[in-house]
């Protein structure tokens, strides 16, 4: 018998040949074809993973608050394939300029490669590592969260065509860098946090303090005020870069600081992996300034006798309690232990900070004051009173809404005009008065004048008395 026959009868013989060689035939196609799916599939992974984008250098506010992930990509071609965008890891051959222009008041820049920053020229300029580029592309940036604030010495950013284009180096950094100004409204306690230093938290966290910090438009007294929370997003002193001779290169710049929104983290906004969002930034000032309490203890783990403790902003200009007194006396009427206290910027962070953590309920008219809401316990209650005027509206956004998300009870209690000094002032028939939109359509100075500069409040305690209640009871029920 052949080793190609077998019997199956007593005189059957089967030939196997065209069976094996039909086998053989197929096995040698698949595997054929198996090589070149794999061949195939390894070009397409290495050339095709990203998305080609095309940027605009500007585009309005209202296409660009579509959605908490959008971002615009510039690569060293405004128009290109996939392949070519963005290789394997993420990163270009010549790095890339991504744009940040989500919600209404930001526009920043993260630029990544060989990023060199020269302070002198306040300029930002991204050199092609790989082949070169014909093409020279150009973005001004306002390092100030408020993109329209006007005085503010804008950061050129430049994606040069090859390096002789770019300045030498003069400092090379293996970390990242985030570039911003100070300048603009700080110096006002509620913009300094607002403006600065909640955008610059959720710009550096994510580095854990390895991090350089690079500061223009600078005002000498800012970085000494707030030198406790800028070493802890930093390792590192700050570079005042309005005098700096150098040129500082990095594998990342972020070109200003995000400002989502008043006092306040949009958590899907955050970059990085990490989501952040306004307990994670009071919980790093307590922290920061060893405040004691974390939370309002419950009433069962209270000493016998011992009653919530109310602080009472005492201001020296405008928006006063007229009849502090008089409402220090309601309060202690309610429940509460009371005292009035000027939160003096003089004093210090770290004092006032103290000084308002060891109390439970924050009250205050309407103004920078309340910002020192940051750092009472969470479970703590602020109290805005909000002056006359319409005022409700710009109240809840600058410090209600930022009070809940930081974990704080809110209430309010808004001002008739029987309460407010105006009405003696200016007389029942005057505009302000009669009609605060009228005000209001006139235009922000005129609001301002009359509804925050020459305005104070006497408080009717009995109106008033269920406002303190409803806090008195929230702190009973923690």
């Amino acid at each position: 018998m052949s080793c190609c026959e077998e019997r199956y009868g007593k005189n059957m013989k089967k030939s196997w040949a065209p069976m094996i060689h039909l086998n053989i035939g197929f096995v040698v196609g698949a595997l054929f074809m198996l090589l070149v799916y794999l061949v195939v599939s390894q070009q397409a992974a290495i050339s095709g993973l990203s998305v080609a984008t095309t940027v605009a250098r500007r585009i309005s506010d209202k296409q660009l608050i579509k959605g908490p992930s959008e971002s615009f990509v510039a690569s060293d071609v405004q128009r290109i394939t996939n392949k070519h965008l963005v290789r394997g890891s993420g990163e270009s051959d010549n790095g890339k300029v991504v744009l940040n222009t989500k919600g209404y008041y930001s526009e920043t820049c993260e630029v990544d490669g060989d990023v060199r920053v020269n302070g002198t020229a306040l300029s930002v300029s991204l050199v092609p590592t790989g082949r070169s580029s014909s093409e020279r592309r150009k973005w001004k940036i306002q390092p100030y969260s408020r993109k329209i604030l006007p005085g503010i010495r804008p950061v050129t950013v430049t994606q040069v065509p090859d390096g002789a284009a770019a300045p030498a180096c003069t400092a090379r950094y293996a970390m990242p860098a985030v570039l911003f100004s100070v300048s603009g409204l700080t110096g006002n306690f509620w913009h300094d946090f607002t403006d600065v230093l909640v955008p610059l938290f959720i710009a550096s966290r994510r580095y854990g303090g390895e991090v350089q910090l690079l500061i223009t438009n600078m005002e000498s007294w800012w970085p000494a005020a707030y030198k406790p929370i800028l070493r802890r997003l930093s390792k590192y002193d700050a570079v005042d870069l309005d005098a700096d001779a150098h040129v500082r290169c990095f594998p990342r710049v972020t070109v200003g600081v995000h400002m989502h929104r008043d006092l306040g983290i949009i958590p899907e906004w955050v970059p990085g992996r990490r989501r952040f969002a306004m307990p994670d930034f009071t919980r790093l000032l307590r922290d920061i300034y060893a405040l004691p309490r974390a939370a309002v203890p419950p009433p069962a783990s209270q000493p016998p006798g011992r009653r919530p403790r109310l602080l009472l902003i005492r201001r020296t200009h405008s928006r006063r309690f007229v009849n502090e007194e008089e409402v220090l006396r309601a309060a202690e009427a309610a429940g509460f232990e009371a005292a009035p206290i000027e939160l003096r910027r003089e004093a210090g962070v770290e004092v006032n900070a103290r000084e308002v953590n060891a109390h439970d309920v924050l009250l205050g008219v309407h103004g920078a004051g309340l910002t020192n809401m940051l750092f009472l316990p969470p479970g703590g209650v602020l109290i805005q009173v909000v002056p006359y005027g319409n005022m409700e509206h710009i109240a809840r956004l600058e410090y209600g809404e930022p009070a809940k998300g930081m974990g704080l009870k809110y209430l309010d209690y808004s001002v008739s005009a029987e309460e407010s000094t105006l009405l003696e002032m200016l007389g029942p028939e005057h505009l302000a008065i009669k009609d605060p939109e009228a005000v209001h359509r006139s235009g922000w100075n005129n609001m301002t004048h009359f509804y925050l500069n020459k305005q104070s409040v006497r408080v009717d305690v009995a109106r008033f008395a269920p406002t303190l209640a409803q806090a008195f009871d929230h702190l009973r029920q923690q």
